[in-house]
């Protein structure tokens, strides 16, 4: 009797129900094979024994793997069909490294993903924008507890900072403080590094995503401090798990781009 055979990698991937998901530190985004956006807060709660309210990722970082798992299980569960293995996409922040993307794996891992990968936030936001990535682009992701800044070139990250710092510090951080604060890291990375790359990408003008797009007076501070305009992402709350179902919808047209993060269990 013939054994039956293995569906070739590419196809299953083809195939596979599919979800965009943007784990951060005061807002969780997932984009669904429906094309509809669910936004919650990123809270958990504790066991059956513990009712208290758990906060599992701080200043984009996860410090709570249990609580991470829960909130993800109960948001993504539903919408994943019975007896499907998931492709998950996730933003993680540009300098999260490996630690980082293989724990956001690990927590995934209850949904029994057929594979769970990353983009890069700072990435995301460009392809949500459509920027044109065939030429320097300066990056600007302000959000709730952690900002970065990153150079892309040719569509990928030529050089990065972070501030631990985003909206959710106001007012205890004045708007000003944090306007200042994402300058220097911006100036910093051209100080360091003053190529032709930086120069143009800045003169240009930063992209702004994340919660501080939605805010005039940092917008207005960034563009006066840096002395060039500032242009913040259409639907700058959204756009980076847009971004992620973009990348999603290309790793499901050219497999060969898709990378996996982390073990997802066989297939």
């Amino acid at each position: 009797m013939t054994s039956a055979r293995r569906e070739p990698a590419w196809r299953a991937l083809r195939r596979s129900s599919g979800l965009a998901l943007d784990l951060g530190s005061a807002r969780t985004r997932v984009w669904t094979r429906a094309h509809t956006i669910l936004d919650a807060p990123t809270v958990s709660f504790g066991p059956a024994d513990d009712a208290g309210v758990v906060r599992p990722v701080e200043r984009g970082a996860i410090v709570d793997s249990d609580g991470a798992a829960r909130l993800l299980t109960r948001l993504l569960a539903p919408r994943v069909p019975r007896y499907a293995r998931p492709v998950i996409v996730c933003t993680t922040p540009v300098l999260g490294g490996a630690e980082h993307r293989a724990e956001l794996a690990a927590v995934l891992a209850g949904l029994r993903p057929r594979s769970v990968l990353a983009i890069d936030t700072v990435r995301a936001l460009a392809l949500a924008a459509g920027a044109d990535l065939s030429r320097p682009l300066l990056v600007v992701d302000l959000g709730a507890q952690l900002t970065e800044v990153a150079l892309l070139c040719d569509g990928t990250v030529s050089a990065a900072r972070r501030v631990e710092h985003g909206t959710g510090d106001l007012p205890t951080l004045t708007a000003r403080r944090l306007a200042d604060r994402v300058t220097e890291a911006v100036t910093g990375l051209v100080r360091e590094d003053p190529r032709p790359e930086f120069v143009d990408a800045l003169a240009r003008g930063p992209l702004l995503g994340g919660g501080g797009a939605l805010r005039p007076e940092l917008v207005h501070r960034l563009a006066r401090q840096l002395n060039t305009s500032v242009r913040p992402v259409p639907r700058p709350h959204t756009a980076a798990v847009r971004g992620a179902a973009a990348a999603l919808d290309s790793a499901r047209r050219h497999p060969v781009l898709a990378t996996p993060v982390g073990p997802a269990g066989p297939a």
